[in-house]
């Protein structure tokens, strides 16, 4: 079994494991609360003669097991939650096996993270966040996950010896050159074109009605008249932003009714063939479609494009730098391994991917 642990990854784990990623919800159950144990308290694997226990992948599974019932676990069947849980057993015991390995080499190496970078890390972690986070506002979200901030330090300290640790292996082993950038280009080229893109803002009038009584004919007019009423003020000169912001239905509203620059295949087909005709500046006449009557304004064009190679080297030169050092990290993990002695209990050993 193969396991993909890049030097992103080393950091990942660790943030993701703190609930301070990917849109994971604040701890609502009790601080510390106990990991559901096995009626015995039994070995899962042993790493070098130390033994990872079964409450201990228990416990690190907890939070999204939890998460995932919650918000899907009525809907799906016990075969399905139990198989569910299974593989993220396996995934965390996969992790935890590495990280043992990892812990052991740190030590071995001597590698030291200081306070400094510990702090440097969770700023620039917590500046990343969408609305990005000073310190006080990433201590208060720990808090809002019911854990300490020494805990999630200690943690972003062990994920950043890794990095250490790997990014050492790197040494003399990456040499990317322009000429592997130009072959990366040729070779893929479709992915540096860029298709022709409007921006567009609209007013959107729906034509239904929370009223089940409604007349839907009378609905329809109603919408229409006030849509054509709308158009004749923006054609009088009234501002389109500030019209959409008013009266407009979609959810771009707030917004003047900014969509953005879209693409061909991305909007339903009459709206998509009027914003696409229309010149930049130029607001169409009423746009019928399943939501209602639209009023369309080009905002700005892109014509169909190529990316040239000066313009995307830096970008690619990137790419496969990222590509070796994944590469050069998961066959040192996959070493690591080789030479350790990990086992299994009898009748839980892994199954093997075929």
């Amino acid at each position: 079994m193969r396991t993909h642990l890049t030097i992103s990854v080393c950091l990942v784990i660790f943030f993701t494991a703190c609930g301070l990623l990917g849109g994971a919800e604040p701890n609502t159950a009790e601080p510390n609360a106990p990991a559901d144990k096995p009626k015995a308290d039994e070995v899962a694997v042993t790493v070098n003669g130390v033994a990872i226990l079964e409450s201990d992948v228990e416990a690190k599974i907890k939070p999204q097991f939890e998460q995932m019932t919650k918000r899907i676990g009525s809907q799906m069947p016990p075969a399905f939650i139990e198989q569910y849980k299974t593989q993220l057993k396996q995934q965390a015991l996969d992790t935890m096996i590495v990280e043992q390995l990892l812990d052991e080499k740190v030590a071995a190496d001597k590698i030291v993270v200081t306070e400094e970078d510990v702090i440097d890390q969770i700023k620039e972690m917590a500046s990343q966040q969408q609305p990005p986070l000073s310190l006080a506002d990433f201590k208060s979200l720990i808090a809002a996950y019911g854990q300490s901030f020494d805990e999630v330090k200690q943690r972003i300290r062990r994920g950043l010896s890794y990095q250490k640790l790997v990014e050492a292996q790197f040494v003399g082993k990456i040499n990317v050159t322009e000429d592997d950038a130009k072959k990366y280009y040729s070779e893929n080229k479709s992915k540096f074109e860029t298709p022709e893109q409007v921006r567009a803002s609209h007013i959107l009038i729906k034509t239904d009605s929370a009223d089940p009584n409604a007349d839907p004919n009378q609905v329809k007019a109603k919408a229409k008249a006030k849509a054509e009423g709308l158009l004749k003020q923006i054609r009088d000169g009234a501002d389109f932003a500030t019209l959409a912001k008013a009266n407009s239905d979609g959810p771009s509203a707030p917004k003047g009714g900014d969509l953005g620059f879209f693409s061909r295949g991305q909007m339903v087909p009459d709206f998509e063939k009027a914003a696409f005709e229309l010149k930049v500046g130029q607001v169409s006449d009423i746009v019928q479609t399943q939501f209602g009557y639209h009023i369309i304004k080009a905002v700005d064009h892109k014509d169909a494009a190529v990316i040239p190679f000066e313009q995307a080297k830096d970008d690619i030169l990137k790419t496969l730098t990222q590509n070796r050092q994944n590469e050069l990290a998961e066959k040192f993990i996959e070493s690591l391994k080789a030479q350790a002695s990990i086992v299994y209990p009898a009748g839980k050993e892994p199954k093997t991917d075929k």
